[in-house]
């Protein structure tokens, strides 16, 4: 038996009446829609409901499933101890879940329990369900720092747990939409903000499931969005499955955006395997831009995957660049006999997989200086586990060659777009490429230096900057 239901729901404790003591009133679109989702539930009476929470436990790179027979919790913290709760979990459909994510390579599972606590994620929902329906169990699930496709598989796991146990089950994807409404609102105004809400409440509303995956990361964070990928998982359960969806209602009038959908599954429908879909669209994506890389990244990528299958390297020798299968690379004079610093990334599915480099050549020549770096990007970056043979298909390269180290006296001789930084105190230094996703400000690029070297930036750090040209 598929999931029965499901639906996307907010978490502000505000609209909990004891919370919100009559401020909950500002959203009473969101609270009726609330009690109507609570309804429909109830009509649906499940033996089980699924909450994907973002204020569950959350690791960067592993999907935390709350274990143990249960767990408790109140609004305490909001002010509202007399609210409380004290929910059964469903080990069987807990490690029913586990089981299917060990083999489809998911990371996911039991461990890593730092707080068993309900989280007001997953609680606020509870609070509306209780009123209208009793007799069930829970399963808790947290959301992770892996890939949007990740958290999809995710879901299909948790679809394909759901036949395979027979439960009745109904999905809540807890998660609100952007904080950056209005310049009223508690977390300020981006433009990104309403964009983002208009986006998802009319993917949503319509379940294009697709387009959840279409989202760009460093967009939907400057939204300051909050259950994109709550969303996710649950598009990922009811893959392959034809829904009628109901859009509920979308508030922002507190400056965080309330959106409420639900989708009620009405047979099997391959055209909703959407990330099947998704991964034909990014093979071609992949393949044009392979087929424009030129030989810097070229050469980088012959190297990752020649170490991640045999452990062994190119020899650069003779102008070439010579491979065990006796193919050969010719390589321009400017790899050959220039001497520089570079850094090779490796990006997976939008998000960087690995990324090592060095300031200064170490090597006889660029070309060399490559293979280095790579196998090391590929290898020995301590932020990420060694690349594997099934991820090579989908790597994304990039090379950059750097220019001259110039000390610089002031942050105003910076430019994010054009300099890379290196931050220095003592032994301590930090570095940070220019034109990268996200750093929008001499002062986020400086900060994000100062940590990576371990500098406090109130140390006031020594400030040197270089030029690169960035290949791709």
């Amino acid at each position: 038996m598929p999931v029965v239901g499901a639906f996307m729901v907010p978490h502000p404790p505000l609209i909990v009446a004891e919370v919100g003591k009559g401020s909950e009133k500002q959203v009473q679109e969101t609270l009726d829609s609330y009690r109507a989702v609570a309804k429909e539930l109830a009509r649906l009476k499940p033996e089980t409901i699924v909450v994907t929470s973002p204020h569950s436990i959350m690791y960067s790179d592993y999907f935390h499933i709350s274990p143990g027979r249960g767990a408790e919790g109140s609004f305490a913290r909001f002010g509202a101890p007399q609210v409380s709760f004290s929910e059964t979990y469903d080990g069987e459909l807990v490690a029913a879940i586990c089981r299917e994510a060990e083999a489809a390579g998911v990371r996911a599972g039991t461990e890593g329990e730092k707080d068993s606590s309900l989280d007001h994620g997953t609680m606020v929902p509870l609070y509306f369900l209780r009123q209208f329906f009793e007799d069930f169990k829970l399963v808790r699930i947290g959301l992770s720092g892996q890939s949007y496709k990740e958290h999809y598989r995710l879901g299909q796991c948790i679809g394909r747990a759901v036949e395979k146990t027979g439960r009745r089950v109904v999905f809540m994807a807890s998660g609100d939409l952007s904080h950056k409404l209005s310049e009223f609102g508690p977390y300020g105004f981006a433009p990104e903000g309403p964009e983002y809400d208009g986006r998802i409440m009319d993917v949503m509303g319509k379940a294009d499931f697709g387009g959840l995956l279409e989202f760009d990361e460093d967009f939907c964070d400057k939204a300051a969005e909050c259950g994109h990928r709550s969303f996710i998982i649950m598009a990922g359960a009811l893959d392959g499955i034809a829904v009628e969806a109901r859009l509920y209602s979308h508030e922002g009038t507190t400056g965080v955006g309330y959106g409420i959908c639900g989708y009620t599954p009405v047979g099997q429908d391959e055209s909703r395997c959407f990330l099947a879909r998704y991964e034909e669209k990014e093979k071609e994506r992949l393949a044009e831009t392979r087929s424009k890389e030129d030989i810097y990244v070229h050469l980088a990528r012959r190297t990752v995957e020649l170490y991640t299958k045999e452990s062994s390297v190119p020899r650069v020798e003779g102008g070439r660049a010579l491979f065990p299968d006796g193919t050969e690379l010719s390589l321009p004079d400017d790899m050959l006999s220039r001497r520089a610093g570079t850094f090779v990334s490796l990006h997976l599915d939008g998000q960087l997989r690995g990324c090592i480099g060095t300031i200064g050549a170490t090597e006889p020549s660029v070309a060399e200086e490559i293979v280095h770096n790579a196998v090391s990007a590929c290898s020995r970056d301590p932020r990420f586990s060694r690349v594997r043979e099934a991820e090579l298909s989908s790597i994304i390269y990039s090379v950059d060659v750097l220019g001259p180290v110039e000390d610089i006296s002031s942050p105003e001789q910076l430019d994010v777009k054009r300099y890379g930084v290196i931050c220095s105190k003592g032994s301590r230094r930090g570095l940070l490429l220019p034109n990268l996703d996200g750093v929008d400000d001499v002062a986020r690029q400086i900060e994000i230096a100062c940590r990576k070297g371990g500098i406090r930036p109130s140390e006031k750090p020594d400030l040197a900057r270089f030029e690169v040209v960035r290949h791709y």
